[in-house]
């Protein structure tokens, strides 16, 4: 099927006298950089209904940088695969447009790109390639970074993931290094499901090489992780950093071992790197530490149990070092694990996971 066209030549009317040739070359010449990619458009979209929404909405944003009129030029559609380039006057008004990934159109987010023949060398020359900061992206319901920010030379490619992973099981994995600017886990259109491969960008870019280096090559269940920056290949950099490298790759081992098949959000918290067995033996000293942790617990939602395992007369008691927080929901725990996971307690950083309801039952702490 060919893409259907609908030009629109700016501040005329339909059927307007085309463009003279030598602006024609012009437009020719940086259209490459004035187009953008609108994917997952709906079934009841057309060019009429896309170039009005994209007009209407860069004008709300204050994305116009052009003068009066629309900001859209042209609209090709190709309703097949449910997407559409949306031609906009200008570099800059392109760059802007670029915030608007994520944006609902008419009932469902769409994907706001680059298109494939996008040249930022070349694009770096005609204008500015990123969007402009002060845009009013609250004026259509976009936050900053809500689902764009990931444009640019430090853009991860993470490929590899196993299918059965949530999206919040691979931000998490990825969070482990920093928060995010931007994350896309590609999923198939028609059921939903992941493709097993993502897309994201730091807040703290000084760690993308770092994330890369240490995630690439993890063995996940039967599944190897490719990571990398997207648009270097397989040609990666080594980070200067090898002590944070190193932590990063303890830090992905304990991530490792709560995204396993059938690591399930469950009741119990078990926490490690709390308390020593030193600390435990006195029972002054462990009362005190019973209640710092009941006083924590409490905090994210209602604590049943709280269970500490005490070194025995050979030192060799299942589960020493560890603390277990029971709760009456599964939200609450998932709210402690959020809240406490990452925490510092006495100079050690807190791992927090979720821990079988029946071994804890049982008194199966040595798992």
């Amino acid at each position: 099927m060919f893409p259907a066209m609908f030009p629109l030549a700016t501040g005329q009317p339909f059927g307007a006298l085309p463009v003279m040739p030598v602006q024609a070359m012009t437009q020719q010449a940086t259209r490459h950089a004035r187009r953008v990619y609108v994917g997952g458009l709906p079934p009841t979209a057309n060019e009429q209904s896309v170039a009005t929404f994209f007009s209407q909405v860069m004008a709300a944003i204050g994305g116009n940088t052009a003068g009066p009129g629309d900001a859209v030029v042209n609209v090709y559609i190709n309703h097949e695969k449910k997407f559409a380039f949306v031609e906009m006057r200008s570099v800059e008004e392109a760059s802007n447009a670029m915030a608007l990934d994520g944006i609902i159109f008419e009932g469902a987010p769409v994907k706001v790109r680059r298109p494939s023949d996008y040249n930022p060398s070349l694009a770096a020359t005609l204008g500015p390639s990123q969007p402009n900061p002060n845009l009013n992206l609250a004026a259509v319901g976009l936050t900053p970074g809500s689902a764009g920010g990931l444009e640019g030379p430090d853009r991860i490619f993470v490929g590899g993931l196993p299918y059965y992973f949530t999206e919040a099981q691979v931000r998490e994995l990825l969070e482990s290094f920093g928060p995010l600017r931007g994350f896309d886990l590609v999923k198939d259109r028609e059921t939903g499901n992941s493709k097993g491969y993502a897309f994201c960008v730091y807040q703290d870019l000084s760690v993308t090489d770092i994330a890369c280096a240490a995630l690439n090559g993890i063995k996940m269940g039967d599944k190897t992780l490719t990571v990398r920056r997207a648009n270097q290949g397989t040609n990666q950099p080594k980070p200067e950093q090898e002590s944070v490298l190193l932590h990063a790759q303890q830090q992905i081992a304990l991530q490792k071992l709560m995204l396993q098949p059938g690591a399930v959000s469950t009741k119990v918290l078990c926490l490690t790197q709390v308390v020593s067995p030193e600390e435990l033996i006195n029972d002054e000293d462990y009362e005190d530490i019973m209640e710092d942790m009941r006083g924590e617990g409490e905090k994210f939602g209602t604590l049943v149990n709280v269970v500490i395992p005490r070194p025995g007369p050979n030192d060799a008691a299942p589960g020493v070092g560890k603390v277990f927080l029971e709760y009456a929901d599964i939200d609450s725990a998932t709210k402690a694990r959020a809240g406490l996971n990452g925490r510092k307690f006495g100079g050690n950083q807190v791992v927090a996971v979720f821990y079988p309801e029946n071994k804890f039952a049982q008194g199966e702490y040595d798992d």
